[in-house]
Order: structure tokens, then C-alpha cells, then sequence
């Protein structure tokens, strides 16, 4: 556990998915320091993948880096969900300095193969 307090720069990975939100708080060498997620917070149903579930779960997860001793931070987004943007707001409220904001989402270039045509 000391070898993850002494690092000033961390990653902050956020996955946002239709249902949820998971932020995981790590080193630059991806030693996980803190995660929570909306689920955790003790959201449930459709209320998961709100922006102010993600915002909840960014703080707590603020909290624990601050505590950790982060200073830097740089975002890894990667998912189509909503709360995506709160969670950066509420991470820059905590007076965290952002360094690099990535979207890593995957994009399908030419989608899933179609269905058979149908035969009458």
C-alpha cells in the first residue's frame, strides 16, 4: 500500500455504459488506489446512469485520491453512457489538475454481419 501513496500523477479511469457508471482511481503504473461506482453509491434501476449518480461516485472517488496524496490527473473515458461529462466536472471541482482527457471508446468500422435474407 505505501508504494501507492507516494505518486502525485494518477489515472482516473471512467467506463460509462448504458446502466452504469464504474471509476476506478489508479497509478501510472494501473495499481488500483480507489474505485466506486453509481451502483456502489447506492443508486438502482435507471436512476444508475444518471449524471448525478456519476457525479456521486466521482467525488468518492476524489476523496480517496486526495487522500492518496494525487495531485495530476489523467481521464480515460471510455462507453456511451450519460454521466460521463459530470463526472470531469465533479473531479475538477475537487480541484484535481487534469492533464489529459482520452476517449477511448471503441468505434465498430463496418458492424456486426447482417442477418441471412429471408426466404418466402
Amino acid at each position: 500500500m505505501d508504494k501507492k501513496k507516494n505518486s502525485v500523477i494518477g489515472e482516473v479511469h471512467i467506463k460509462s455504459t448504458f446502466n452504469n457508471i464504474i471509476i476506478t482511481l489508479t497509478n501510472k503504473k494501473g495499481d488500483v488506489i480507489a474505485w466506486s461506482s453509481a451502483g456502489k453509491m447506492g443508486f438502482k434501476g435507471s436512476k444508475k446512469n444518471t449524471p448525478y449518480a456519476a457525479q456521486v461516485a466521482a467525488e468518492d472517488v476524489a476523496e480517496k485520491g486526495l487522500n492518496a496524496g494525487i495531485k495530476k490527473l489523467e481521464v480515460i473515458i471510455k462507453g456511451p453512457g450519460a454521466g460521463r461529462d459530470a463526472a470531469i466536472r465533479a473531479l475538477v471541482n475537487k480541484n484535481f489538475n487534469i492533464l489529459v482527457i482520452k476517449d477511448i471508446t471503441p468505434i465498430p468500422h463496418n458492424g456486426c454481419r447482417p442477418p441471412k435474407k429471408r426466404r418466402i
